[in-house]
């Protein structure tokens, strides 16, 4: 099945949130003519591209479009006027960054000879919104992100972004791939790929130096903590489960680590998760690390656990229509739930952890979240490149905008570099390196452990409070 057909087969048929959930999507594609898929933060490497929104009906899919350069040349001056359109229609920002966008409409008329010039002249185009989620993305990206959604991947397994002083940084290492058996590490600095530099490069550029066929090497510099660390790895495929790990911690608590929203197979993977622990009496839903996916997958994940009939995520457009989700008031589960965050938890991660905050369902532990509220669109071009572009932002269901600013805790558990180096980061974190595997079920992990111990507490009938709202309560005499 090609892209847009199964974009728009997703948007079609959802499972799991019956009548509102449905209606929302229906709604969405009226008003915005293409929501479903919630844009990650990062562009994942190795065969990862962006995971990001949907495509229209009239968008050219692979195949038709393999069938459209057979038949002619793609004309240069109509890919960028395309793209030009298609922001000027559809980007959130009807501001475009305080810039009058017809100034870009003719600027590069009778100039773009070839497809390169096109591209480039889009590049410089997009580049003018300020807005690092609106990209543009050549053939060889757009399948990657393709393959990222079928969750079939070929490179060495990691996440990787660009922070403010545009170094190329790890986000996260996937599991079980060649960079975490290598030892690599969120917070890397990718310094080189094979001896050459990625000073300058975009996230993209990056990516590309990093992946290539199964059974080949690549070398990369890494620097941390100011130490210069160089890494072989053999490129394999990368395999994707949203489901890390479900498992007994102990003869109560129940935990479900979800690494991924992206893959269509994740809301399944969860009910799947929640029925082999039907038996605990609370359950701990691990979002740390997670950097996002699909806009359905956090929708009918939260669904799985809300009570009634509760709002989970609104979506604002560019003319400032809000489409809220409702829950179907039949949970998978009414356990007592604590949700773990980081700063590593984005996008959809923050919107089923502002789900279930919002609505008293479960407790947050952690860290503030990444602080990604807005959401992405993606179009097919002629020639099988393609553009991501923003078109709209979210809510939480208190109406909270938590773009840039991110998801706080109910129980703040920060983490130390000694506490990394002590062992009690999160557990899949092994300072003794790939050869020590650590689980969840020690409890080394002390951001895991504080939940298990809410949980617990809440099981016992005792109040949860946070260190700092124990203390104002001392000083206040109560």
């Amino acid at each position: 099945m090609n892209l847009v057909m199964m974009l728009l087969r997703f948007a079609e048929k959802p499972s799991g949130l019956v009548v509102k959930a449905g209606n929302i999507l229906d709604t969405m594609r009226k008003k915005l003519r293409y929501k479903v898929l919630l844009s990650l933060p990062i562009v994942l490497s190795i065969s990862l591209g962006g995971a990001n929104l949907i495509s229209r009906a009239d968008d050219v899919s692979p195949k038709s479009g393999r069938q459209l350069i057979a038949q002619h040349v793609v004309n240069p001056q109509h890919l960028y006027s395309r793209v030009w359109g298609i922001i000027s229609n559809e980007y959130y920002d009807q501001n475009f960054n305080d810039q009058d966008w017809k100034r870009w409409e003719h600027r590069y008329d009778g100039k773009l000879k070839t497809l390169d010039d096109a591209h480039k002249a889009i590049e410089t185009m997009l580049a003018s919104l300020g807005d690092k989620y609106t990209r543009f993305l050549d053939k060889e990206a757009f399948s990657d992100e393709k393959q990222q959604i079928d969750a079939h991947l070929f490179g060495v397994g990691i996440q990787i972004g660009m922070d403010k002083s545009q170094r190329i940084i790890v986000i996260a290492p996937i599991d079980n791939t060649p960079a975490s058996h290598a030892g690599v590490q969120a917070g890397d600095e990718i310094a080189e790929v094979d001896g050459k530099s990625t000073k300058g490069l975009s996230v993209e550029e990056a990516a590309k130096a990093i992946k290539g066929e199964k059974g080949t090497e690549v070398a990369l510099t890494l620097v941390r903590k100011g130490e210069r660390l160089k890494m072989k790895m053999v490129r394999d495929e990368i395999h994707i489960n949203s489901i890390q790990s479900a498992k007994m911690l102990d003869s109560e608590v129940g935990y479900i680590r979800l690494t991924s929203f992206i893959s269509r197979q994740a809301d399944k993977e969860m009910k799947d998760a929640l029925k082999e622990l039907s038996g605990a009496k609370a359950i701990v839903l691990d979002l740390r690390d997670n950097p996002g996916g699909l806009l359905t997958n956090a929708i009918e994940i939260s669904n799985m656990f809300l009570d009634g009939k509760n709002n989970i995520v609104s979506t604002v457009d560019a003319d400032g229509y809000k489409t809220p989700a409702v829950s179907d008031g039949n949970p998978v589960t009414r356990q007592p739930l604590a949700v773990l965050i980081n700063k590593g938890s984005a996008s959809a991660s923050e919107i089923a952890s502002g789900a279930l905050k919002d609505n008293g369902r479960a407790i947050l532990v952690g860290q503030t979240t990444f602080g990604k509220g807005l959401v992405q669109g993606i179009k097919i071009l002629e020639d099988l490149s393609g553009v991501n572009y923003t078109i709209a932002r979210y809510l939480t269901p208190s109406d909270t905008d938590i773009n840039k600013k991110g998801i706080a805790p109910d129980i703040a558990v920060e983490l130390s570099q000694k506490d990394y180096e002590d062992g009690k980061g999160p557990w899949w974190l092994d300072p003794d390196g790939p050869a020590a595997v650590r689980k969840p079920e020690d409890l080394k992990d002390i951001q895991l452990a504080k939940a298990v111990e809410a949980l617990k507490n809440k099981l016992n009938d005792k109040v949860v409070l946070n260190k700092a709202d124990a203390s104002k309560n001392s000083s206040r005499g109560n």
